[in-house]
């Protein structure tokens, strides 16, 4: 009899993906972001992530308002002074994505949590790419206002 009553857990990995099944796919809910996202961003040289097309996004809820750095521009192809509505950006990922995507959103404003997820995404351009979507909620209180993180070309 072992003298606790819960199987060791592995340590804690930032390379350890948790999935979620669904019939016969698979969704990679990412891993858990244990710091303030705000704080990475911070962390961050905005000019270094422009530069590889990466940079930091806000989406304000329930009225879905974008916040984006200008590197995220970059990312979807897009004039850096266009107004794009989140139903618009929605549609440069690719089915698949979207789908995983939306549902790590939902999960993220349920359960106050971060997530990662590579997407693939159709930018203006119509070739397809890989990008790293890193999120986390903005909360007050026990209400999430807004989800807001990373995005990263790979």
């Amino acid at each position: 009899m072992r003298d606790t009553p819960f199987p060791t857990a592995e340590p804690f990995s930032f390379n350890r993906s948790w999935p979620l099944r669904e019939r016969a796919r698979q969704f990679y809910l990412g891993c858990v972001i244990d710091r303030e996202l705000g704080d990475v961003v911070a962390l961050a040289d905005e000019p270094r992530l422009g530069q590889h097309a990466s940079g930091w996004w806000e989406c304000a809820l329930p009225d879905d308002r974008l916040n984006w750095s200008s590197g995220i521009y970059d990312v979807f192809g897009l004039p850096r002074d266009a107004k794009v509505t989140r139903a618009e950006t929605i549609g440069f990922y690719t089915e698949h994505s979207r789908a995983a995507m939306e549902r790590l959103r939902e999960h993220a404003i349920r359960y106050r949590r971060g997530f990662t997820l590579d997407a693939e995404i159709r930018p203006t351009s119509g070739e397809r790419r890989w990008m790293r979507l890193i999120g986390a909620p903005l909360c007050d209180g026990d209400r999430v206002v807004a989800l807001h993180g990373l995005k990263l070309i790979l």
